[in-house]
């Protein structure tokens, strides 16, 4: 019996495979990362790749020990003696943050933008739009607490899907506050919370001692209708001066732009490091969870993971739940395109002939060419099949003549171009 896949992974197919979904096709991933890299650049942001494993405590630090991507979903890569472990990365930001540290990218100016995209990976229950490896990517900028940084880099967000073609998204924004605002609330939800312990979940009732934040975030049923019935406040109700004053400024930043959003209370981060702005960036068209990525502040996190105080920010949307969104609305991306033009032998003399000239033309465009001799009939069937825009075979005569016909496969056009000519027209045909 064949082995099949590791459940909830995909492959990422060429273009013409059956039955292919945007969110398998190898094409669609790399517009996306290419879309990105174009809008993020734009905007000052520089490309950097981290290990896809880090050091365990790095994961647990910069996660959080108390949530369920540590204490469910990690993927230890092994152990080597009194090693704590490597982790295969759940998220980008631990590791980024990690990286700027450690190689002293202090030294460049501030505040300093970064990307990256790749594959994560989370040991969680398999689902539309949730995956074990799945890919992101990922925005971070560090060294600025400026508001004007935090609206850029939700208006980035936007920027990157609306130049993908998708339109059905919108911002959910809050804000967490500045540590003591935290502590409020963390106080707040204890006293609320703790005369109905025996209605939370078992994940919730460690929560409330460890971080009662986090108990809004609860996929427990029971736990969400306890919030509701409860009417637990927002964490905006307990903003301090500064916190609120950085808000608003979010806020005007994003309507002077065009940028809109909901204010969305229920928001929350529950890792003490992160700070004021959070955000989410949903579409119906992905299943029951609507997030297509989210990012926030996060402060405290260089401290956290060992470093001096480096205030940062960032955010990362999956790759395949935005396929996924954009299948949804009907949007078609751009496929690998074909070759420029396919060359064929008609005898068997000529097949060399045939690579030698394609290798030679690939130095301006890309140039396939056929492994055995062919009929002009069947060469020109399978250039078509290519999706190569000209085609072109290799008689007797026209290798003693140094010449090719190029057919056009859409008109029908021919015409004759001498071998010492044939990467100029090439080239003119490139930009055409």
């Amino acid at each position: 019996m064949a082995i099949d896949r590791p459940k909830g992974t995909k492959d990422h197919l060429p273009d013409g495979s059956p039955k292919l979904s945007l969110d398998v096709q190898a094409s669609a991933f790399a517009h996306v990362q290419e879309t990105a890299r174009r809008v993020l650049e734009r905007a000052g942001a520089q490309f950097m790749a981290t290990p896809l494993f880090e050091e365990a405590e790095l994961v647990k630090r910069g996660v959080g020990g108390s949530t369920d991507i540590v204490r469910k979903e990690m993927f230890t890569v092994y152990y080597f003696g009194d090693h704590g472990g490597f982790i295969l990365r759940p998220e980008g930001t631990a590791g980024m943050v990690r990286a700027y540290l450690q190689n002293g990218l202090k030294q460049l100016p501030a505040p300093l933008k970064l990307w990256t995209h790749g594959p994560m990976f989370r040991a969680e229950n398999v689902q539309k739009g949730r995956l074990r490896q799945f890919h992101q990517v990922d925005y971070e900028v560090l060294g600025s607490t400026d508001a004007l940084v935090d609206a850029e880099a939700i208006a980035l967000m936007v920027d990157v899907v609306r130049a993908l073609g998708l339109s059905g998204v919108r911002v959910k924004l809050g804000s967490i506050g500045d540590p003591a605002d935290r502590d409020n609330y963390n106080e707040y939800l204890r006293g609320l919370f703790t005369p109905h312990l025996e209605h939370l979940s078992d994940d919730s009732k460690d929560r409330l001692t460890r971080n009662p934040m986090r108990i809004l975030d609860s996929k427990s049923a029971e736990d969400q209708d306890l919030i509701r019935e409860l009417a637990v406040r927002p964490m905006l109700d307990f903003l301090g001066a500064e916190a609120s004053a950085h808000f608003a400024e979010v806020q005007a930043y994003l309507g002077a732009w065009g940028v809109e959003y909901d204010l969305d209370p229920s928001i929350v981060r529950g890792l003490d490091y992160y700070r004021r702005t959070a955000w989410e960036l949903h579409h119906e068209g992905v299943g029951a969870k609507s997030a297509l990525g989210g990012g926030g502040r996060y402060d405290g996190l260089s401290a956290q993971l060992g470093g001096p105080e480096v205030p940062g920010i960032g955010w990362a949307f999956g790759i395949e739940r935005l396929l996924l969104a954009l299948e949804a609305e009907g949007v078609s991306l751009p496929g690998t395109p074909g070759p420029l033009l396919y060359l064929a032998a008609m005898d068997a003399e000529n097949v060399g002939l045939a690579a030698q000239i394609a290798r030679s033309a690939r130095a301006v465009a890309r140039v396939e060419f056929a492994y055995k001799a062919q009929k002009p009939g069947n060469a020109f069937k399978d250039a078509e099949r290519r999706r190569a825009r000209y085609a072109a075979v290799i008689g007797t005569d026209e290798a003693l003549r140094r010449v090719l016909n190029l057919k056009n496969l859409v008109s029908g056009e021919q015409r004759e171009v001498a071998l010492d000519d044939l990467n100029t027209v090439l080239t003119e045909l490139e930009n055409n």
